[in-house]
């Protein structure tokens, strides 16, 4: 992307989406950090290179979402770029986990993802043109044993790209999807041991690859992008 355009980040405040974050602004982009936590968000914008604006939001209530993207559009007029990074995990048997933790999941990791797609969108199709990353992690291929509700919410996700890229395939709204493996994040680090988080990968490697294909390239058009641990 390119200085003065406009990405939004949801669950900027950490991880991946602080990676990103900081990718992006060490290119001149704008970027709008969404999250739940403002001091978090305050944390991250502090060592931002290129101009930012930070956005408290819930991305599982519609009309705290809504509500948001309008104040987006009011400032900037345009969105070039939506990045759908927020998630969360509780990671165990099917059987302990709590009616209010598979809504977190579901609300979190699919409907947020539905909810902020929906809102970028019009914008997107007026101006013809655009980017939605949806980050997807591997649990949206392959699923595990104690990440059921996770990967559940994660194929629906996946199941929401692709059917959005068909249904956008006339237009020059690309859709990615990033599926990657364990990441060094607050996501996957409680309740690991150091020796199982050694080869886990570093969130800015992956906010480098992820920026890398998502640059235009003549006769070229990336729909998935896989990071996989090396080992």
């Amino acid at each position: 992307m390119e200085n003065g355009e406009i990405v939004v980040i949801t669950g900027a405040g950490s991880g991946l989406g602080a990676s990103l974050a900081r990718k992006y602004s060490s290119h001149g982009t704008h970027v709008c950090l969404l999250g739940r936590t403002r001091s978090k968000l305050e944390k991250i914008a502090s060592v931002l290179e290129s101009d930012h604006s930070i956005y408290e939001v819930d991305i599982s209530s519609k009309e705290s979402v809504s509500k948001v993207f309008r104040e987006i559009k009011i400032a900037h007029g345009s969105i070039d770029c939506l990045i759908n990074n927020a998630g969360v995990g509780m990671f165990k048997d099917v059987g302990e986990i709590t009616e209010e933790e598979i809504h977190q999941m579901i609300d979190i990791n699919l409907k947020g993802t539905i909810f902020c797609t929906q809102e970028v969108l019009p914008v997107m199709k007026e101006q013809n043109s655009g980017s939605i990353v949806n980050i997807i992690s591997g649990s949206g291929k392959v699923a595990k044993a104690s990440e059921t509700v996770y990967s559940a919410s994660k194929f629906g996700v996946r199941g929401f790209s692709e059917a959005l890229s068909e249904e956008l395939k006339n237009t020059e709204i690309h859709i990615y999807g990033a599926y990657m493996g364990n990441m060094k994040t607050n996501l996957w680090e409680e309740g690991y041991s150091e020796n199982q988080l050694a080869n886990y990968m570093n969130p800015d490697d992956v906010a480098e690859i992820i920026f890398e294909n998502l640059k235009p390239r003549k006769h070229l058009r990336v729909t998935d992008i896989t990071i996989m641990n090396h080992r």
